[in-house]
């Protein structure tokens, strides 16, 4: 524990539907609820507007849609996210060398490392001018937490949210902890609860109170110790600069169980495409394929390959997979299917599978990478539930378009807009840009030769372009 409250954790308020209501003016102030949009799709955020009916992130969008019928929902675009969080996590990086980024929206910073505060009202300056910063970047509203350490730092912008800020004085920990849920402390799941709760502790000061013995007897020694250390405030988790991924991976789940075994083998070979690109994108290769199944049962089956060594190679990838899927029965339908790399590491190794892929596609005349991956609007990031909008549905032909609620277009005559639905071959636009007035509203023929998807706007006059991944 830090004598200081040095330790800053920023996350920003309801980050995906905040950006979303920047971006399309009509909908600030209204509920928006951003996830997958097929039956089997779930919220990833929901606006502070939504979460008054009871919507929150990772509930079935079909329960959202019963609880807030009116609200907004719109698939993710997560190429404008990744802008305005790489906006946010440079104006962290200003203040310390130390930023432990959590996801897009979220980070610890060392302030003491950086220089930037030594004591209390250091701190409470620099988290001030912080949230002002982000604000004139981005548009877009953060919540701050200060204190000694990770964990109380965390709580903080918990209690600061939405758009504010909590200093927790170091000393004051055991008495500010004392009367909230064990559910408050990192690793306390509901099981966990639960179980703590049988035995008569429901508070934090219910687990100072039972002491170290009684806790490694209700749940072993490194949880019991770990456990009793936090209810008395103690945390010296250092924040770390660099957290290392372990893996990369991509799923989809399916509005539709799919049966057809050339189908299922189809996007597994999909999905082994967009794990390569993220492979590519984050610079690194892997040596380990892993394919997860989810079957009609809800039974979940897990298999993996170690190659010979670390490969971004999307030829080496694909095949793996589908040797992986050969093993599996697929027989009563598959209802979600995933791809992923683990064993990182920052070079490739030659990989004979890959020659031989190559010299058989230039043999037989084989399409190129980008003939072959057709570009994916939604692909998920970091720990974020992904999407299943682009999923559960058959290959279009080429004079067929599809058209998602919230995607970015433009049109010849009326310029830059969004979707606001599509159906019976038409599209509904609405023509705004973030930072305009509420725009109007226009219908088109789906396959209108004037209207074209387009990359998201900046939410903030003189930003960077975004460009769609």
């Amino acid at each position: 524990m830090r004598p200081a409250p040095t330790i800053l954790h920023l996350d920003m308020d309801a980050f995906f539907a905040a950006a979303e209501q920047a971006a399309k003016p009509s909908l600030r102030g209204k509920p928006v609820v951003v996830g997958g949009l097929g039956p089997r799709g779930v919220v990833a955020t929901a606006s502070y507007e939504a979460r008054r009916f009871g919507v929150h992130s990772a509930m079935p969008m079909a329960q959202a849609r019963r609880l807030a019928p009116n609200a907004a929902y719109l698939v993710p675009r997560f190429s404008l996210y990744r802008a305005v969080s790489d906006q946010v996590m440079e104006l962290l990086r200003r203040l310390s060398p130390l930023v432990e980024p959590l996801s897009l929206d979220e980070a610890f910073v060392d302030l003491e490392a950086g220089g930037a505060a030594g004591d209390a009202v250091t701190a409470r300056a620099t988290g001030e001018r912080l949230r002002g910063d982000i604000l004139a970047a981005t548009g877009l509203t953060g919540s701050v937490g200060l204190a000694g350490s990770k964990m109380l730092a965390k709580i903080a912008s918990e209690q600061a949210k939405p758009d504010g800020l909590v200093l927790i004085e170091p000393g004051t920990e055991r008495e500010l902890l004392g009367p909230m849920s064990v559910r408050i402390l990192p690793g306390v799941g509901p099981a966990m609860g639960e179980h703590l709760r049988r035995a008569g502790m429901t508070t934090v000061a219910d687990l100072a109170e039972a002491g170290e013995d009684e806790l490694v007897r209700l749940l072993g020694k490194a949880h019991g110790v770990s456990l009793h250390r936090m209810a008395l405030g103690y945390d010296d988790r250092p924040v770390v600069a660099e957290r290392d991924a372990k893996s990369v991976s991509v799923e989809d789940t399916f509005d539709v169980d799919l049966h057809d075994r050339v189908r299922v083998r189809t996007e597994v070979e999909r999905l082994a495409d967009r794990c390569v690109r993220r492979l590519r994108g984050a610079g690194r290769s892997g040596r380990t394929v892993v394919l997860k199944v989810r079957r009609y049962d809800f039974s979940t089956l897990t298999r993996s390959e170690t190659l010979r060594g670390p490969t971004d190679d999307p030829a080496v990838v694909r095949e793996a997979a589908a040797r992986l899927l050969d093993a599996v029965d697929t027989t009563g339908g598959v209802r979600l299917l995933g791809v992923g790399v683990t064993g990182l590491a920052d070079y490739t190794q030659e990989d004979l599978f890959a020659q031989a892929a190559a010299e058989e596609e230039a043999r037989t005349g084989g399409g190129t990478e980008a003939d072959e991956v057709a570009p994916d609007p939604a692909e998920p990031a970091h720990s974020v539930p992904g999407p299943d909008a682009s999923a559960g549905h058959e290959s279009a032909g080429p004079e067929e378009r599809r058209w998602m609620a919230g995607q970015d277009v433009r049109h010849a005559e009326f310029g830059a807009g969004w979707v606001q639905g599509s159906g019976l071959g038409r599209v509904t636009v609405r023509f705004e840009e973030p930072g305009s007035a509420p725009g109007r509203v226009r219908t088109f023929r789906t396959d209108d030769p004037a209207l074209e998807p387009a990359d998201p706007l900046p939410l903030v006059p003189g930003a960077p372009e975004v460009r769609s991944a």
